[in-house]
């Protein structure tokens, strides 16, 4: 079982090419489908903790359904409401999310998981 492990959309372009550069340096990934299989509350703080970032720094506000549920950065929300939000609504998960021993990054670009490598 590898310790790399991608949050992964196949229909992503950014979430494909991220994929294969991990497999080009000889790593088999765990892939987790996150719109298959969400991740829970527990397991996205876990991710932001790991990004060393804010919930909403994961969001993908560009996303229809970002303005459907009439979302915004600058909502007063706190970290376990956008958590929730994300778990229920994997969509807006900004893709790919790449973890490795206790350390994670966001796969835009794709070049952004050499740090893990």
């Amino acid at each position: 079982m590898s310790d790399i492990t991608i949050y992964h959309n196949p229909r992503c372009s950014k979430s494909r090419q991220t994929l294969s550069l991990i497999e080009a340096a000889g790593q088999s990934p765990n892939i987790v489908e996150y719109l298959k299989v969400p991740p829970s509350v527990e397991t996205l703080g876990t991710l932001i903790d790991h990004l060393g970032c804010a919930p909403t720094d994961i969001i993908r506000f560009k996303e229809s359904l970002a303005a459907e549920l009439g979302i915004s950065k600058t909502d007063d929300r706190s970290r376990s409401d956008w958590l929730q939000l994300l778990a229920d609504n994997p969509k807006l998960i900004e893709r790919p999310i790449v973890t490795r021993g206790g350390r994670a990054v966001i796969g835009r670009p794709p070049e952004n998981v050499q740090a893990l490598l």
